[in-house]
Protein backbone atom coordinates (compact mmCIF):
# COMPACT_ATOMS: atom_id res chain seq x y z
CA UNK A 1 0.00 0.00 0.00
CA UNK A 2 1.33 3.15 -1.15
CA UNK A 3 2.50 5.93 2.14
CA UNK A 4 0.65 8.93 1.53
CA UNK A 5 2.55 11.93 0.20
CA UNK A 6 3.95 13.96 3.06
CA UNK A 7 2.48 17.70 4.37
CA UNK A 8 3.84 20.47 2.89
CA UNK A 9 5.37 22.90 6.55
CA UNK A 10 3.52 25.77 6.23
CA UNK A 11 4.05 29.09 7.84
CA UNK A 12 1.80 28.01 10.95
CA UNK A 13 4.51 24.99 11.43
CA UNK A 14 7.21 27.50 11.39
CA UNK A 15 5.57 30.01 13.36
CA UNK A 16 4.82 26.73 16.24
CA UNK A 17 8.40 25.70 16.18
CA UNK A 18 10.15 29.41 16.44
CA UNK A 19 7.34 30.31 19.02
CA UNK A 20 6.22 33.40 17.39
CA UNK A 21 2.81 34.54 15.25
CA UNK A 22 2.48 33.55 11.63
CA UNK A 23 2.51 37.36 11.35
CA UNK A 24 6.63 37.57 12.69
CA UNK A 25 6.63 34.79 10.45
CA UNK A 26 5.28 36.84 7.63
CA UNK A 27 7.51 39.59 8.18
CA UNK A 28 10.75 37.82 8.03
CA UNK A 29 9.83 36.08 5.06
CA UNK A 30 8.46 39.70 3.39
CA UNK A 31 11.86 41.23 4.87
CA UNK A 32 9.66 43.80 6.49
CA UNK A 33 10.11 46.14 8.65
CA UNK A 34 9.61 45.69 12.34
CA UNK A 35 11.54 41.71 12.79
CA UNK A 36 14.28 41.85 15.24
CA UNK A 37 17.55 40.09 14.60
CA UNK A 38 16.76 37.88 17.32
CA UNK A 39 13.20 37.20 15.80
CA UNK A 40 15.00 36.58 12.29
CA UNK A 41 17.28 34.46 13.74
CA UNK A 42 14.65 32.22 15.46
CA UNK A 43 12.55 31.94 12.39
CA UNK A 44 15.37 31.36 10.05
CA UNK A 45 16.44 28.64 12.24
CA UNK A 46 13.04 27.24 11.89
CA UNK A 47 12.87 27.49 8.24
CA UNK A 48 16.29 25.50 7.60
CA UNK A 49 14.83 22.37 10.62
CA UNK A 50 11.38 22.34 9.01
CA UNK A 51 12.96 22.52 5.59
CA UNK A 52 9.90 25.20 5.30
CA UNK A 53 9.80 26.36 1.44
CA UNK A 54 7.57 29.39 0.58
CA UNK A 55 4.48 28.91 -1.34
CA UNK A 56 4.79 30.61 -4.69
CA UNK A 57 0.73 30.95 -5.72
CA UNK A 58 0.32 32.16 -1.68
CA UNK A 59 3.15 34.81 -2.68
CA UNK A 60 1.01 35.45 -5.14
CA UNK A 61 -2.05 36.24 -3.47
CA UNK A 62 -0.15 38.53 -1.39
CA UNK A 63 1.06 40.17 -4.24
CA UNK A 64 4.77 38.72 -5.41
CA UNK A 65 5.74 35.52 -6.47
CA UNK A 66 9.65 36.55 -6.90
CA UNK A 67 9.22 34.85 -10.26
CA UNK A 68 10.40 35.95 -13.39
CA UNK A 69 9.68 34.78 -16.73
CA UNK A 70 12.12 34.38 -19.56
CA UNK A 71 10.90 33.94 -23.09
CA UNK A 72 13.58 32.54 -25.11
CA UNK A 73 12.85 32.57 -29.26
CA UNK A 74 15.40 29.64 -30.16
CA UNK A 75 17.11 27.47 -27.48
CA UNK A 76 19.76 26.57 -29.88
CA UNK A 77 21.31 29.85 -30.40
CA UNK A 78 24.34 29.75 -27.74
CA UNK A 79 24.14 33.48 -27.79
CA UNK A 80 20.66 33.53 -25.85
CA UNK A 81 22.44 31.77 -22.96
CA UNK A 82 24.54 34.57 -22.63
CA UNK A 83 21.56 36.93 -22.23
CA UNK A 84 20.10 34.27 -19.57
CA UNK A 85 23.47 33.88 -18.00
CA UNK A 86 23.66 37.64 -17.58
CA UNK A 87 19.84 37.51 -16.13
CA UNK A 88 20.82 35.25 -13.58
CA UNK A 89 23.95 36.33 -12.15
CA UNK A 90 22.25 39.84 -11.83
CA UNK A 91 19.47 38.53 -9.45
CA UNK A 92 21.99 35.92 -8.16
CA UNK A 93 21.90 37.94 -4.62
CA UNK A 94 18.08 38.26 -5.09
CA UNK A 95 14.88 36.43 -3.89
CA UNK A 96 14.03 36.12 -7.88
CA UNK A 97 13.68 33.39 -9.48
CA UNK A 98 13.98 32.48 -13.13
CA UNK A 99 11.66 30.24 -14.85
CA UNK A 100 12.63 29.93 -19.07
CA UNK A 101 10.18 29.14 -22.00
CA UNK A 102 10.73 28.60 -25.74
CA UNK A 103 9.00 30.94 -27.88
CA UNK A 104 9.22 28.97 -30.90
CA UNK A 105 9.76 31.98 -32.96
CA UNK A 106 6.16 32.31 -34.25
CA UNK A 107 3.46 34.83 -32.37
CA UNK A 108 0.75 32.02 -32.13
CA UNK A 109 3.07 29.98 -29.64
CA UNK A 110 4.69 32.69 -28.66
CA UNK A 111 1.48 34.39 -27.64
CA UNK A 112 0.69 30.88 -25.88
CA UNK A 113 3.45 30.91 -23.90
CA UNK A 114 3.51 34.28 -22.94
CA UNK A 115 0.14 33.73 -21.66
CA UNK A 116 0.79 31.41 -19.30
CA UNK A 117 3.57 32.99 -17.74
CA UNK A 118 0.87 35.42 -16.87
CA UNK A 119 -1.76 32.67 -15.72
CA UNK A 120 1.17 31.66 -13.17
CA UNK A 121 1.43 35.14 -11.80
CA UNK A 122 5.16 36.07 -12.58
CA UNK A 123 6.53 39.06 -11.28
CA UNK A 124 8.03 40.00 -14.38
CA UNK A 125 8.65 38.85 -17.38
CA UNK A 126 11.89 39.35 -19.52
CA UNK A 127 11.21 38.81 -23.54
CA UNK A 128 13.61 37.88 -25.93
CA UNK A 129 13.41 39.30 -29.61
CA UNK A 130 9.97 38.75 -29.69
CA UNK A 131 8.18 38.55 -32.87
CA UNK A 132 4.64 39.77 -31.43
CA UNK A 133 3.12 42.44 -33.18
CA UNK A 134 4.05 46.24 -31.06
CA UNK A 135 0.29 46.37 -29.61
CA UNK A 136 0.36 42.71 -28.11
CA UNK A 137 3.71 44.03 -26.45
CA UNK A 138 2.23 46.87 -25.00
CA UNK A 139 -0.92 44.86 -23.77
CA UNK A 140 1.15 42.48 -22.22
CA UNK A 141 3.52 44.92 -20.61
CA UNK A 142 0.12 46.89 -19.06
CA UNK A 143 -0.62 43.57 -17.25
CA UNK A 144 2.94 43.14 -16.12
CA UNK A 145 6.29 44.49 -15.70
CA UNK A 146 7.92 43.52 -18.71
CA UNK A 147 11.38 44.09 -20.49
CA UNK A 148 11.96 43.40 -24.04
CA UNK A 149 15.65 42.81 -25.60
CA UNK A 150 16.65 42.84 -29.03
CA UNK A 151 14.04 44.77 -30.26
CA UNK A 152 14.45 48.40 -31.29
CA UNK A 153 12.00 51.38 -31.06
CA UNK A 154 9.76 53.21 -27.62
CA UNK A 155 7.03 52.23 -26.03
CA UNK A 156 5.52 53.47 -23.34
CA UNK A 157 4.73 50.73 -21.71
CA UNK A 158 7.63 48.89 -21.82
CA UNK A 159 11.85 48.72 -21.53
CA UNK A 160 14.19 47.45 -23.97
CA UNK A 161 17.86 46.58 -24.06
CA UNK A 162 19.21 46.60 -27.51
CA UNK A 163 22.64 46.13 -29.04
CA UNK A 164 23.79 49.12 -31.96
CA UNK A 165 22.97 46.60 -34.81
CA UNK A 166 23.93 49.29 -37.73
CA UNK A 167 26.88 50.23 -36.34
CA UNK A 168 27.83 46.21 -36.11
CA UNK A 169 27.06 45.55 -39.35
CA UNK A 170 29.12 48.61 -40.34
CA UNK A 171 32.10 47.23 -38.15
CA UNK A 172 31.84 43.99 -40.20
CA UNK A 173 31.93 45.73 -43.66
CA UNK A 174 34.99 47.86 -42.88
CA UNK A 175 36.89 45.22 -41.80
CA UNK A 176 36.44 43.28 -45.12
CA UNK A 177 36.60 46.28 -46.83
CA UNK A 178 40.22 47.09 -45.53
CA UNK A 179 41.27 43.69 -45.89
CA UNK A 180 40.43 44.14 -49.57
CA UNK A 181 37.80 42.62 -50.47
CA UNK A 182 34.60 44.51 -52.24
CA UNK A 183 32.48 41.50 -53.05
CA UNK A 184 30.79 41.32 -49.56
CA UNK A 185 27.12 39.48 -49.80
CA UNK A 186 25.10 38.96 -47.07
CA UNK A 187 23.21 36.22 -45.22
CA UNK A 188 19.37 37.88 -43.85
CA UNK A 189 17.04 36.42 -41.81
CA UNK A 190 13.63 36.95 -44.18
CA UNK A 191 11.05 39.46 -42.97
CA UNK A 192 8.40 41.03 -44.27
CA UNK A 193 5.86 42.51 -41.75
CA UNK A 194 6.43 46.36 -41.65
CA UNK A 195 6.74 46.80 -38.41
CA UNK A 196 9.72 44.13 -37.74
CA UNK A 197 11.18 45.17 -40.22
CA UNK A 198 11.67 48.85 -38.58
CA UNK A 199 12.75 46.73 -34.65
CA UNK A 200 13.97 43.78 -35.25
CA UNK A 201 17.82 43.18 -35.35
CA UNK A 202 18.38 40.73 -38.27
CA UNK A 203 16.47 43.90 -40.67
CA UNK A 204 18.82 46.45 -39.19
CA UNK A 205 21.78 44.42 -39.70
CA UNK A 206 20.58 44.33 -43.29
CA UNK A 207 20.44 47.63 -43.37
CA UNK A 208 23.45 48.50 -41.43
CA UNK A 209 25.11 46.83 -43.80
CA UNK A 210 23.50 48.12 -47.05
CA UNK A 211 24.89 51.52 -45.83
CA UNK A 212 28.10 50.83 -44.99
CA UNK A 213 28.60 49.14 -48.17
CA UNK A 214 26.66 52.58 -49.91
CA UNK A 215 29.52 54.55 -47.99
CA UNK A 216 32.05 52.25 -49.10
CA UNK A 217 31.21 53.05 -52.71
CA UNK A 218 30.32 49.58 -53.03
CA UNK A 219 26.14 49.98 -53.89
CA UNK A 220 26.63 47.85 -57.31
CA UNK A 221 28.27 45.22 -55.10
CA UNK A 222 25.54 44.68 -52.55
CA UNK A 223 23.80 40.85 -52.62
CA UNK A 224 21.54 39.82 -50.12
CA UNK A 225 20.81 36.14 -49.24
CA UNK A 226 17.03 36.12 -47.45
CA UNK A 227 16.77 33.12 -45.54
CA UNK A 228 16.78 32.48 -41.78
CA UNK A 229 18.55 32.61 -38.32
CA UNK A 230 19.35 29.60 -38.39
CA UNK A 231 22.30 26.84 -39.19
CA UNK A 232 19.78 25.57 -41.97
CA UNK A 233 19.60 29.02 -43.16
CA UNK A 234 23.15 30.12 -43.35
CA UNK A 235 23.13 26.68 -45.36
CA UNK A 236 21.02 27.36 -47.47
CA UNK A 237 22.16 31.27 -47.87
CA UNK A 238 25.59 30.36 -48.69
CA UNK A 239 24.71 27.76 -51.32
CA UNK A 240 22.55 30.56 -52.80
CA UNK A 241 25.79 32.91 -52.74
CA UNK A 242 28.12 30.66 -54.21
CA UNK A 243 25.77 29.49 -56.41
CA UNK A 244 26.16 33.28 -58.35
CA UNK A 245 28.03 34.11 -61.56
CA UNK A 246 30.50 35.81 -59.97
CA UNK A 247 30.57 34.72 -56.36
CA UNK A 248 31.28 36.66 -53.28
CA UNK A 249 34.76 36.56 -51.76
CA UNK A 250 33.32 37.68 -48.21
CA UNK A 251 29.85 36.77 -46.57
CA UNK A 252 28.52 38.54 -43.72
CA UNK A 253 26.11 36.17 -41.82
CA UNK A 254 23.58 37.93 -39.78
CA UNK A 255 23.96 35.53 -36.31
CA UNK A 256 26.72 33.16 -35.12
CA UNK A 257 24.43 30.38 -35.77
CA UNK A 258 24.09 31.26 -39.57
CA UNK A 259 27.69 31.25 -39.90
CA UNK A 260 27.89 27.75 -39.04
CA UNK A 261 25.52 26.74 -41.79
CA UNK A 262 27.09 29.21 -44.42
CA UNK A 263 30.90 27.47 -43.08
CA UNK A 264 29.20 23.74 -43.78
CA UNK A 265 27.86 25.04 -47.30
CA UNK A 266 31.81 26.23 -47.94
CA UNK A 267 33.43 23.23 -47.22
CA UNK A 268 31.02 20.88 -48.77
CA UNK A 269 31.83 22.97 -52.13
CA UNK A 270 35.60 22.13 -51.53
CA UNK A 271 36.30 25.89 -50.84
CA UNK A 272 38.34 26.87 -47.66
CA UNK A 273 38.05 29.54 -45.24
CA UNK A 274 39.18 32.10 -45.02
CA UNK A 275 41.80 31.26 -48.33
CA UNK A 276 38.63 31.34 -50.88
CA UNK A 277 35.85 33.08 -48.91
CA UNK A 278 35.86 35.31 -45.76
CA UNK A 279 33.21 34.57 -43.24
CA UNK A 280 31.74 36.91 -40.62
CA UNK A 281 29.21 36.51 -37.63
CA UNK A 282 27.43 38.38 -35.31
CA UNK A 283 27.00 38.09 -31.38
CA UNK A 284 30.60 36.52 -30.32
CA UNK A 285 29.13 33.42 -28.84
CA UNK A 286 30.74 30.69 -27.30
CA UNK A 287 30.75 29.11 -30.79
CA UNK A 288 32.70 31.56 -32.66
CA UNK A 289 35.23 31.62 -29.73
CA UNK A 290 35.29 27.80 -30.14
CA UNK A 291 39.25 27.17 -31.85
CA UNK A 292 38.47 24.97 -34.52
CA UNK A 293 35.89 27.73 -35.75
CA UNK A 294 37.21 30.92 -34.65
CA UNK A 295 35.10 33.08 -35.83
CA UNK A 296 35.42 37.05 -36.92
CA UNK A 297 32.40 38.16 -34.93
CA UNK A 298 30.30 40.94 -33.89
CA UNK A 299 30.47 41.00 -29.58
CA UNK A 300 27.33 42.92 -28.22
CA UNK A 301 27.92 41.72 -24.86
CA UNK A 302 24.67 39.36 -24.40
CA UNK A 303 25.97 38.96 -20.39
CA UNK A 304 25.65 42.81 -20.10
CA UNK A 305 22.40 42.73 -22.21
CA UNK A 306 20.76 40.15 -19.74
CA UNK A 307 22.30 41.99 -16.89
CA UNK A 308 20.81 45.10 -17.78
CA UNK A 309 17.41 43.70 -18.57
CA UNK A 310 16.67 42.41 -14.93
CA UNK A 311 18.09 45.58 -13.38
CA UNK A 312 15.47 47.25 -15.33
CA UNK A 313 12.77 44.78 -14.44
CA UNK A 314 13.33 44.81 -10.78
CA UNK A 315 13.18 48.68 -11.10
CA UNK A 316 10.04 48.30 -12.65
CA UNK A 317 8.37 45.84 -10.21
CA UNK A 318 9.11 48.44 -8.02
CA UNK A 319 8.11 51.52 -9.95
CA UNK A 320 5.65 50.84 -11.87
CA UNK A 321 4.63 54.44 -13.03
CA UNK A 322 8.17 55.70 -14.29
CA UNK A 323 9.27 56.45 -17.54
CA UNK A 324 10.37 53.53 -20.10
CA UNK A 325 13.68 53.22 -20.88
CA UNK A 326 15.87 52.49 -23.84
CA UNK A 327 18.94 50.88 -23.51
CA UNK A 328 21.66 50.66 -26.83
CA UNK A 329 24.94 48.99 -25.69
CA UNK A 330 27.83 49.43 -28.54
CA UNK A 331 28.68 46.72 -30.27
CA UNK A 332 33.19 45.88 -30.96
CA UNK A 333 34.22 43.06 -33.71
CA UNK A 334 36.66 40.43 -32.70
CA UNK A 335 39.18 39.49 -35.19
CA UNK A 336 39.76 35.84 -35.72
CA UNK A 337 40.54 33.44 -38.53
CA UNK A 338 37.83 33.17 -40.98
CA UNK A 339 38.50 36.65 -42.22
CA UNK A 340 41.79 37.28 -44.40
CA UNK A 341 42.95 39.61 -47.47
CA UNK A 342 41.30 39.10 -50.75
Amino acid sequence: MDKPAPRRVTIVDVARHAQVSTTAVSKVLRNAYGASPAMRAKVQQAIAELGYRPSAAARGLRGQTYTIGVMLPELRNLFFADILDGITTQLGDSDYQVLLAPGCNGEKAEAKVIDAMIDRSMDGLVLIAPVSAKKRLTEVARSVPTVVVGRHGSSPAYDSVTDDDIAGAALVVDHLVSLGHRRIAHIEHHETDRVRLAEMPNAQRADGYRQAMIAHGLEAEIDVASTSYTQAGGYLGAQQLLARPVRPTAIFAGADVVALGALEAIAEAGLTVPGDISVAGYDNSALAAFGPISLTSVDQDGRQMGANAARLLVDRIGRRDRRTAQMKLSPTLVVRRTTAAT
